[in-house]
């Protein structure tokens, strides 16, 4: 049986549900250990760069991934199954397998360039995470904002990383016209927690700080608490309020985790690994939210989860938002101020 990898989530590479061969990392013969992957980039090559949505349970209709993957590893991510239709494995493929979207600057700014495109807010990102390690040196991501910031288009940025604070000064730009909000998910405070479940992510207090650093500069925060992982980090969650309340920000969510397709086996892994005392309850208390299984996909209940406990969960993030006055109304972004970017083409005339 695999053994944990340290700084990655996953500690194997589960089958492809749409494929019927298996690829496994080499074992190195001395150790016995999974030999530590590399992180490797793969180009994409698909020409558009907006996707969209039609879930109802999902607050935005359109966003921008500029990478597909995602290194932070986090061992409980929805997002995973998506590498499986690349072909890839959800587990350790989808943290060191990394599609980048090299074009997207370039593509985002013809997509909002075309007289059919209507301003409307705008999420980085969907399915990755926009400030993961690599953009550090692509700065695809910052791109991305540089064409919004230009042409003050709405934007919702959500991520883990301390990075984002590098684009404040792009930020700063939008928040001035109300067409900026930052959504930073925290999960736990406790390092010892976050190192192994989503180990490439910034550690907790560098997220707080990033909250604070953001705030002062006059961009809106949103903290949200995800997933929380029932049995495990359940009593964090008015905790991490107060750390949020006491950083800036203006409001407060929180989403239980969901494990659809082969994250559940990877995540139940994860337990028997780091947390095999606390397995039986965390297993148990999940159940206990979604219809005695451990995901359930049906929309409306996916994040939020059924029954006492959730209901519990529920009323005491609202009980303690109004009293950290952490229920702000998150208004409309603005889409008025909105101007139709010059393409590249029309540029050099």
């Amino acid at each position: 049986m695999s053994q944990p990898i340290r700084g990655r989530g996953a500690a194997a590479n589960p089958k492809n549900r749409f494929r019927d061969e298996k690829v496994e990392y080499v074992v190195d013969v001395n150790s016995g250990q999974l030999n530590k992957p590399k992180t490797t980039l793969l180009k994409d090559h698909t020409g558009s760069i907006i996707s969209t949505n039609n879930s109802p349970d999902i607050g935005f209709d359109v966003s921008v991934n500029p990478y597909r993957g995602c290194e932070h590893g986090c061992v409980y991510c929805y997002a995973r199954p998506s590498h499986e239709f690349l072909g890839m494995s959800l587990g350790l493929d989808f943290e060191s397998k990394i599609v980048v979207k090299y074009e997207a600057p370039r593509l985002l700014r013809e997509t909002l360039a075309k007289k059919s495109w209507k301003p409307q807010t705008l999420v980085m990102s969907g399915v990755t995470d926009p400030y993961q390690p690599v953009e550090k040196k692509l700065r695809i991501t910052r791109g991305c904002i540089e064409v919004l910031a230009g042409c003050l288009h709405p934007l919702v940025i959500i991520t883990k990383n301390y990075l984002v604070t590098r684009d404040m000064d792009l930020l700063s730009k939008l928040a001035e016209v109300n067409a900026v909000r930052v959504v930073l998910s925290i999960t736990s405070l406790d390092k010892s927690v976050t190192d192994t479940m989503e180990p490439r992510t910034s550690r907790p207090n560098k997220r707080l700080q990033a909250v604070r650093e953001l705030c002062e500069a006059g961009i809106p925060v949103h903290v949200n608490i995800a997933p929380v992982i029932p049995g495990l980090t359940d009593d964090e969650i008015v905790p991490i309020m107060e750390a949020a309340s006491k950083a800036g920000a203006e409001s407060v969510s929180c989403n239980i985790v969901r494990l659809p397709y082969g994250v559940k086996d990877l995540f139940v892994k994860w337990l028997d690994d780091h947390h095999p005392n606390r397995k039986e309850k965390v297993i148990n208390k999940i159940k206990s939210m979604r219809d005695g299984k451990l995901n359930r996909s049906e929309f409306g209940e996916r994040f939020r989860g059924i029954g006492p406990y959730a209901d519990q969960i529920r009323q005491l993030v609202a009980i303690n938002s109004r009293r950290l006055g952490l229920n702000a109304e998150k208004k409309p972004l603005n889409t008025s101020a909105f101007s139709r970017p010059e393409t590249d083409q029309l540029r050099l005339f």
